[in-house]
């Protein structure tokens, strides 16, 4: 059965309405996540990490690593190839990650995924793969639009005797070249009020949707300027014809032109995440299609990025998977992560390196973290005191980063939050060495924990421990 592709800008516009509403309508404030303080890399120019930089510290061969595949991603030489961040827990591979997703920008796709997700949906692991890698493919669409730009010279609106509520007028638009008339509707003359518009705006308007933008005010208005304020923009007249075709840019991933296409409304599967499983004919089609509309020239491929955290929860069907996924003529850049040492490969009774199968090892370019130095930690615990707004002491500082160095870096950042609960209980403008000894005396580290079960682990049930000891 031939299927045909969807108009996919027409549809992506519906889309972008809806995500607009729905995005005013979940206005709310969001407390600092993990990795919320991180703007990107923090590299220079010649790609040299800077020791401090954009919420990274340290791990400087590892960001400068990342940067290079950066600039490949970008220059598009890297597509179908996969990167493995290794090294011990808490040591920023997952910031490294985070900081490529904000440096890449919102044009490049980036997806992220816990590798433990796959065994919770409601579809077949190779089906949420499939998904992913596809949500990490861009396809920007160029299409041309036909606009009217021009300055506004008059607006005429009727408003009839009858106390009816349906408005007509004209709007007289010019350019250095010509002037011309059009018939107002009632939408048209709401947007007009919407946006302000008034004589000597320049505006343009799209002729399939109506929708009306400024672009600002006309440069023989400028005398105008004490009235209009400071923060007016002046642009110049447009020049020639005033109907003219632009060239209008939509990115959206592969994923997204599946969905829209396998049902009937597709795209409010989107918003509502429950997408299902997608037949691969339909895939094929689209594939099809794709091409088509690359060799014509109305569409790029933009190869993304699908980042996947604890890549060693993965088992050997999903690693064979990847192996062959990687080598799809659409593949994005497929980033590893994990903390794993030599150990089983899920699924088998095989040990291999980080748990991940010798021939995909064998694929990856392999990018190792190592710990962080005192000073390096301290850097980063100043960081999150500011990304939470908390004020700290220099003694309250030293005294965490030794406990950071001593138990875990997770553990001292764990503790600035609630040792300046503590702080604001007691009346305190600042977190002081008291809150912090407080804190450590409430919860317990992994170590302290270890031990107290080694101690006691004869009072525990099911303890292995104990069960050894009396044979």
């Amino acid at each position: 059965m031939k299927m045909e592709v969807k108009d996919m800008t027409r549809i992506e516009r519906i889309g972008e309405v809806q995500s607009a509403e729905i995005k005013s309508r979940l206005m709310f404030d969001v407390s600092p996540g993990a990795h919320s303080h991180i703007r990107g890399l923090g590299l220079d120019d010649s790609l040299e990490a800077r020791a401090n930089s954009q919420g990274l510290v340290g791990q400087r061969s590892a960001r400068k690593a990342a940067g290079v595949i950066l600039e490949m991603i970008k220059q598009g030489k890297i597509a179908g190839r996969a990167i493995l961040l290794a090294g011990q827990p808490g040591t920023g591979k997952t910031a490294i990650a985070m900081g490529m997703a904000q440096a890449l920008g919102t044009d490049t796709p980036f997806t992220m995924l816990a590798a433990s997700e796959l065994f919770s949906m409601e579809m077949s692991k190779t089906e949420a793969l499939t998904q992913a890698f596809r949500r990490s493919i861009g396809v920007r669409i160029k299409e041309e639009a036909e606009i009217i730009e021009g300055e506004v010279v008059e607006i005429q609106i009727e408003r009839p005797t009858d106390g009816s509520a349906n408005k007509t007028g004209k709007i007289t638009l010019k350019t250095t070249d010509m002037e011309a008339i059009y018939d107002l509707g009632q939408k048209m003359i709401e947007a007009l009020s919407k946006e302000k518009i008034t004589a000597g705006d320049v505006i343009t308007i799209d002729k399939a949707s109506g929708r009306i933008t400024k672009l600002g005010r006309s440069f023989t208005r400028s005398h105008d300027y004490d009235a209009m304020g400071p923060m007016t923009r002046f642009v110049q007249c447009p020049e020639d014809e005033l109907e003219k075709r632009k060239e209008v840019v939509h990115t959206v991933s592969l994923h997204e032109i599946d969905v829209i296409n396998s049902r009937s409304h597709g795209f409010l599967a989107l918003f509502a995440g429950d997408t299902g499983e997608i037949k691969p004919e339909i895939r094929e089609q689209i594939d099809t299609k794709v091409s088509e509309w690359r060799s014509e020239g109305k569409a790029d491929i933009v190869p993304g990025v699908l980042f996947i955290d604890e890549v060693h929860m993965l088992d050997i069907e999903c690693f064979s998977f990847l192996n062959r996924a990687l080598e799809n003529e659409l593949s994005p850049i497929l980033i590893l992560a994990t903390n794993r040492g030599i150990t089983n490969i899920r699924g088998t009774s095989y040990k291999s390196p980080h748990g991940v199968p010798i021939d995909l090892l064998d694929r990856l370019l392999i990018i190792p973290t190592k710990p962080y130095t005192k000073k390096e930690v301290s850097q980063i615990l100043t960081i999150r005191c500011e990304e939470e707004d908390v004020e700290i002491t220099e003694k309250a500082r030293d005294l965490l980063t030794k406990i950071g160095m001593t138990s875990s870096l997770r553990y001292a950042i764990h503790m600035i939050t609630i040792a300046n609960l503590v702080a604001v209980k007691r009346r305190a403008s600042c977190v002081d060495v008291p809150d912090i000894k407080k804190v450590y005396g409430l919860f317990d580290d992994v170590k302290r924990s270890a031990s107290y079960l080694k101690e006691y682990e004869q009072d525990f049930m099911f303890s292995e421990g104990a069960e050894e000891e009396e044979e």
